[in-house]
């Protein structure tokens, strides 16, 4: 039955698509529809004349669809100039004598020889085409047969549609570029017709040949024939430079790889191209408007002499990625990002048994504290054995398996730590040193460009962090690439324990916390100095305390009760502060790694006896009055307790904890897993409440006898309310109280203050443990990976990169440079902000920051070309500039003046010195190059060619171009006089005729 039923409908369809039931008529009709769909039906006329060069100024835009002949797949694309169109002049003009827009287009002068746009614009010169191309995976159409159809099936849709846009359909391979097409109009047609050979044909290798082929094929019978309209364009190519060489200086190999690098070195980039990034200068001379009595050119004889042409201009052709310095050191930098290797990997098996060989040491080094040994105590110190056991691991290692030379090495070294040339009178000295580095650059860096690094999240310029990625970067490119960074990265880390065991501050990090808007390993670096500033906070408080006692008990006699503890040690090794070893008082801190770590040991039975009270504050057991204060910084204005006459203290309280990013990350991630119930926001509350707590027991060992209210005046004033109220007595009097949210039921605030006792900062424990965070830092150091740390240090080299591109173009004065480093830089800074970077657009950046590297090279070729710089002032200096800038910016640019001007004179030399050093040694020698060369005459150049020892100025033309215009009736003398147009391009290997040649379809 459904068989049945579908019998029927299969025949209907077959009789619905009777009327179309070609392919071929299919294709016509789907052609017309995408023209219907792209409004191009009707009278193209009514727009005003391109202006002079708009072809080349102009916006090119364009629409593609893909349409279908049976299984062949076509795409059928519009090409057109955006104009802003003028409507009002064209509707005044009937339709009926309006020539379509193309026709117009033909006979226009203003845009002759476009130097950038499609190839059917330079021949026909035309603003608005469609073409019908073969698909991308089509095999060209190259039979007669199909092509002819093709033909038909543009024009049956052009002539249908009423469409007055050029059409065009692309035949045979599609690198010859052939194409034909129509273009039909009221009562007229122009047909477009090519001829593509390899070689030119001798009867047509001159104008007056070409003007042969032209006249037959318009085929006009009038007498005399209508004036033909000529335009010329010949193009020279400049190859060899000769004397003009490439200006970059290379950099000098031999000293960076003998390992005799300085600062200077080590802290700038290289940069420019180690190749002439400009290959070849093309000087088209043109001869715009000509008639065919004024010039002659044909197989015996020819006026088109170059240095004749009215109108020259130039274009250069760069160099497809020329090899530049900066590029490279970017290019192999951001590889080691994409590798795997560890270090241990990297520095191969013979650091695994020096591995083997330091745990060794390492740990006889710790056995040797418990030994028995005529050593001074101070010396018996975990750092001092831990160094000296790695400085035999350096002694056994062996040369040749160490990537960097022990002299590059330490020059790379001394170039990260400046201070370690300089020997340290005082731990102060050493920290004033960091200090007026950062402080002194800062003062020279005012300007944006110092505050970059903000933008890129990197380090300042100044920065150990910037001046160790520059150093990384050197040493992957010069000296030996991953396993010289690893070395070098391994040698960092042993330094930054060395310093963090011996007190000495990491010099070029700016004092105070982490800075976050800086890259993770800066913000590393300063967590570490801010540990190391701590300790030696602690340590100096430590020994002014132990001095005190001391000298109290030698004043009451007490010293010959003294025991071997730190007081007396303190005594015996103050001065070993002059050299590079541990400080006495560090001794007993190394071990405090645990949680309850107190800022003091409380070695005194005398102050535990007095901390007691404190201790029991709480309780109110003791008499207020006999609690000793600690830990008063200064009265807080005239504020006094609440509970008694005393005044109000603000007590010494500790610093906050400093945290890196990484951290901040960490602890929002552990407390918001603690949820939204009441268990864990109460739970949170308290972990957060670590600080106020601390704060808390420093006010109460301040300010015996408080209460909470005391310390919310001080603390957080707008949660203490104060009225004026009148007493019993009809006094005004002002009464407090705290705030409702202080009252509220299980208040954190009111907790704290219950569990807080009266102990003064310095006996806390800690809330930074800065030895605990230091080893953190540390390991986490010792863990990266060279691809690791070459991540962290990414956004510094950009950030360097772009700093010395800034500085090479302020150089220059390039302004589409300033607009692309603006945007690289702007494109960086989105990307660096992430918390995972994208790094294949990192890698898009670093290929921006090649390109305007590439740019500003091309700039200096071109000014040493053109003798820019040489101290020369006037007119014709400042107009080479303008020449040369135009060069970079623009596709093509006219030469003022032609041959004759100065930019034109120094073109001339040019060719004339290139083409001494073509010809032979002896014609050379007999023909010197005159500096003077400047203006010789056509027929003088053209003898130079003929014979004897002379030279031509210019080579052979590398292409020959000629445009050929005319009005003319067609076919038939009666006819309408309409536009003609042959267009001629000969080349060494090429030979094209494209004509557009229009007929009156009414009176034929």
């Amino acid at each position: 039955m459904m068989a049945a039923d579908s019998d029927p409908e299969s025949e209907v369809f077959e009789i619905t698509d009777f009327t179309t039931a070609s392919e071929w008529e299919r294709f016509v009709s789907r052609v017309e529809e995408v023209l219907n769909d792209w409004k191009l039906i009707g009278s193209s006329a009514g727009k005003l004349s391109p202006g002079k060069g708009e072809y080349t100024s102009g916006t090119w835009e364009e629409k593609c669809q893909e349409i279908n002949f049976a299984d062949f797949k076509f795409s059928i694309t519009h090409h057109y100039l955006k104009q802003e169109s003028d409507e009002g002049d064209g509707k005044e003009e009937p339709e009926e004598d309006a020539f379509p827009l193309a026709m117009q287009d033909l006979l226009c002068m203003n845009n002759d020889f476009p130097p950038r746009a499609h190839c059917l614009v330079r021949w026909y010169g035309m603003r608005e085409f469609l073409v019908i191309s073969p698909g991308a995976n089509c095999e060209a159409i190259i039979s007669e047969s199909k092509c002819n159809l093709l033909f038909s099936s543009i024009s049956i849709s052009l002539a249908n549609s009423g469409c007055q846009v050029p059409m065009f359909v692309q035949i045979q391979q599609k690198w010859r570029r052939m194409y034909a097409g129509e273009c039909q109009g009221p009562g007229v047609r122009t047909d477009f017709e090519m001829v593509h050979l390899r070689k030119v044909p001798s009867q047509y290798n001159h104008l007056s040949g070409l003007l042969d082929i032209f006249k037959s094929k318009i085929g006009c019978s009038l007498i005399p024939l209508p004036p033909i309209n000529i335009a010329i364009r010949f193009t020279y190519v400049l190859q060899d430079w000769q004397q003009y060489s490439w200006p970059q200086q290379p950099p000098d190999f031999d000293a960076l790889l003998g390992g005799e690098v300085g600062g200077v070195e080590f802290g700038k980039l290289p940069f420019g191209a180690c190749e002439d990034p400009i290959s070849e200068l093309h000087l088209a001379t043109t001869w715009p408007h000509l008639t065919e009595g004024i010039v002659v050119d044909n197989d015996v004889y020819s006026d088109l002499d170059p240095l004749q042409a009215p109108h020259w201009s130039v274009r250069v052709r760069k160099a497809e990625n020329p090899q530049c310095l900066l590029g490279d050191f970017l290019t192999e930098f951001f590889k080691l990002c994409c590798r795997k290797e560890s270090t241990d990997e990297v520095l191969g098996r013979g650091l695994a048994e020096e591995e083997g060989k330091e745990n060794s040491d390492i740990s006889a080094a710790l056995s040797k504290l418990t030994e028995p040994a005529a050593v001074p105590i101070p010396k018996l110190s975990v750092s001092n054995m831990v160094h000296s056991a790695r400085k035999r691991i350096r002694r056994h290692r062996r040369v040749d398996e160490s990537p960097l030379s022990t002299d590059m090495l330490n020059s790379i070294l001394l170039y990260l730590f400046p201070d370690a040339a300089v020997e340290k009178s005082s731990q102060n000295g050493d920290s004033k040193t960091a200090q007026t580095n950062t402080n002194g650059k800062n003062e020279q860096d005012k300007d944006s460009d110092y505050n970059l690094f903000n933008q890129l999240k990197s380090a300042p310029s100044d920065s150990l962090s910037y001046r160790l990625a520059l150093c990384v970067c050197l040493v992957n490119f010069y000296h030996g690439g991953m396993r010289a960074v690893a070395h070098l990265w391994q040698e960092f880390v042993l330094e930054m324990r060395y310093r963090w065991e011996n007190n000495y501050l990491v010099y070029g990090l700016a004092g105070g916390p982490p800075d976050l808007r800086c890259c993770l390993l800066h913000q590393k670096l300063q967590m570490l100095n801010c540990c190391i500033e701590r300790k030696r906070a602690r340590d100096d408080a430590r020994k002014a305390t132990e001095g005190s006692k001391e000298r109290e008990r030698k004043v009451s006699g007490s010293c010959q009760n003294g025991r071997l503890g730190p007081e007396g040690m303190a005594a015996t090794g103050p001065t070993t502060d002059l050299t590079r070893e541990v400080s006495p008082g560090k001794l007993w801190d190394s071990w405090s790694d645990s949680e309850d770590e107190f800022f003091e040991c409380l070695s005194d039975q005398e102050e535990m006896k007095e901390a007691m009270p404190a201790g029991g504050e709480k309780g109110g057991a003791k008499d207020i009055s006999k609690v000793k204060p600690d830990g008063r910084l200064h009265t807080h204005g005239n504020m006094i307790l609440l509970n008694s006459t005393e005044p109000l203290y603000i007590p010494v309280t500790q610093e906050p904890a400093p945290m890196t990013e990484d951290l901040l990350e960490e602890q929002s991630e552990v407390l918001a897993k603690l949820g939204t119930s009441a268990e864990g926001a109460h739970l949170r509350a308290r972990m957060q409440s670590a600080c106020l707590l601390s704060d808390m027991e420093s006010f109460k060992a301040a300010n015996p006898g408080c209460v909470l209210e005391d310390f919310v005046r001080w603390y957080s004033p707008r949660d203490y309310v104060e009225e004026e109220v009148v007493d019993e007595k009809g006094h005004t009097v002002v009464r407090g109280e705290l705030s409702a949210r202080m009252k509220i039921p299980g208040n954190m605030w009111v907790e704290a203050w219950e569990t807080a006792r009266a102990t003064p900062a310095r006996r806390q424990r800690r809330l930074f443990d800065d030895t605990k965070e230091a080893e953190k830092v540390l390991h986490y150091m010792s863990l990266q990976k060279p691809a690791d740390l070459t991540r962290h240090l990414l956004p510094c080299i950009l950030h360097a990169a772009i700093l010395k591109l800034k500085e090479e173009e302020s150089v220059e004065d390039i302004p589409s440079v300033k607009k692309a480093i603006q945007q690289a830089t702007s494109h960086a800074s989105k990307l660096l902000h992430h918390p995972s970077p994208d790094y294949k657009k990192l890698e898009d950046v670093i290929n921006q920051l090649m390109a305007v590297e590439a740019v500003i090279a091309r700039a200096r070729s071109l000014k040493a070309k053109f003798g820019i710089g040489k101290g020369e002032k006037g007119e014709d200096a400042e107009e080479l500039e303008k020449f040369v800038s135009a060069l970079l910016e623009e596709p093509e640019v006219a030469v003022m003046g032609a041959g004759r001007g100065p930019a034109g004179s120094i073109i001339h030399r040019l060719f004339v010195s290139s083409q001494r050093v073509r010809q032979p040694l002896h014609a050379a020698l007999l023909a010197p190059l005159d500096e003077d060369l400047g203006r010789v005459s056509g027929t003088e150049n053209r003898k130079s060619m003929g014979g004897g020892h002379n030279v031509p100025d210019f080579p052979p033309p590398a292409g020959r171009e000629i445009l050929l215009r005319t009005c003319v009736p067609r076919p038939a003398a009666y006819s309408k006089a309409l536009p003609q147009r042959l267009f001629c391009v000969m080349m060494r290997e090429d030979f094209r005729l494209a004509g557009a040649f229009s007929s009156d379809t009414s009176f034929f």
